[in-house]
């Protein structure tokens, strides 16, 4: 089928902006224009948007998504090399998660010495986080 660009970015669930970014970051193929001017893409413009969304919600930037689109065009060892970049990406994401994990339990032991009741000039969690600086 053939979509103008509204047509796309409403499948896509997108705004035309975007769809135009990616045509400028050559995210998608630059379309076709129609005898009035007017782009027009394919289905297969619907799969790479689809997919770039996908990997967006994965949480990889764009640049990534540039990166494994270029593995995604290849013909050989695709696999080979998208099975490598989803690794790292996932080890980067273990590392975020047990960064976070960390500064959740620094958060919650700065919490946990505050008697709730003293003035601010004796605030225990602004001692520890000074003491702690140093």
């Amino acid at each position: 089928m053939e979509y103008k660009i509204s047509e796309l970015a409403g499948i896509c669930n997108v705004n035309k902006e975007t769809i135009r970014y990616y045509e400028r970051k050559s995210l998608i193929p630059k379309p076709y224009r129609n005898n009035s001017g007017y782009r027009i893409y394919g289905d297969s413009t619907v799969k790479r948007v689809s997919f770039i969304k996908k990997m967006q919600d994965l949480g990889f930037s764009l640049s990534e998504i540039y990166k494994l689109l270029g593995i995604v065009d290849k013909d050989s060892d695709r696999c080979q090399d998208m099975y490598q970049f989803v690794s790292e990406k996932q080890m980067d994401v273990e590392k975020k998660i047990n960064d976070l994990k960390h500064i959740q339990k620094v958060l919650s032991n700065l919490k946990d010495c505050c008697p709730n009741e003293r003035d601010l000039y004796a605030c225990p969690i602004i001692e520890n986080v000074l003491d702690d600086s140093g």
